[in-house]
């Protein structure tokens, strides 16, 4: 008699198992940036299985007959993520074409991007009826993308003081694109708040 039941799939474990393989991936992109070569395959390969994952999460969105947030904010916490994720695997490949391997300002970038999505996985955490501190960890991974663009700002301002013109752009792409990681963990991060604002 199963079939005369509403279908209510867990989307919130689906987010946090994206969020989770997320997290590999960027700890697998902050090892890249502190230096280790080998790291940028695991990156590529947790990038794949988000995807995956991502996918599960929309097809259950179009069975759940209920959901604990609105499928719309949960569409959209789940491309945001997603683009995290994309984005790191988008700077490996970046900095392979370029010949430009990271240094300490992008190691420095990628550990607070690392931390911070930890802490959107907490906040996602704190969605679930009963649960706390939805906010308070939102707060936080919208602070670690502050803290980032400092170090965004003193990296660019270092490029002042270079000569090669190459290693200048080059160097100024990897800044950016690491600014822009950050900002889609902002995004994913209001969005949560967004979400937690409409369910009061």
């Amino acid at each position: 008699m199963n079939w005369f039941l509403p279908a209510a799939p867990d989307v919130l474990g689906l987010l946090r198992r994206q969020l989770a393989v997320t997290i590999e991936g960027m700890d697998a992109f902050a090892a890249w940036a502190a230096g280790d070569a080998a790291a940028q395959a695991d990156v590529r390969e947790c990038e794949h299985r988000a995807d995956a994952v991502k996918r599960d999460l929309y097809r259950a969105l179009r069975e759940a007959f209920v959901t604990p947030l609105e499928p719309e904010d949960l569409f959209a916490l789940s491309r945001g993520i997603d683009r995290i994720v994309n984005q790191a695997k988008d700077t490996v490949r970046e900095s392979e074409v370029m010949a430009c391997p990271p240094d300490p300002n992008v190691a420095a970038m990628a550990e607070l991007i690392a931390s911070g999505v930890r802490d959107l996985d907490s906040a996602v955490a704190g969605l679930a009826p009963g649960a706390r501190g939805t906010s308070a960890n939102a707060d936080l991974a919208i602070k670690a993308a502050r803290r980032v663009e400092r170090v965004y700002r003193a990296a660019m301002a270092e490029l002042l003081t270079v000569d090669d013109l190459r290693e200048v752009m080059a160097r100024r792409e990897l800044y950016r694109r690491g600014a822009r990681i950050a900002e889609a963990m902002a995004d994913v991060a209001e969005r949560i708040l967004y979400a937690v604002v409409k369910e009061a």
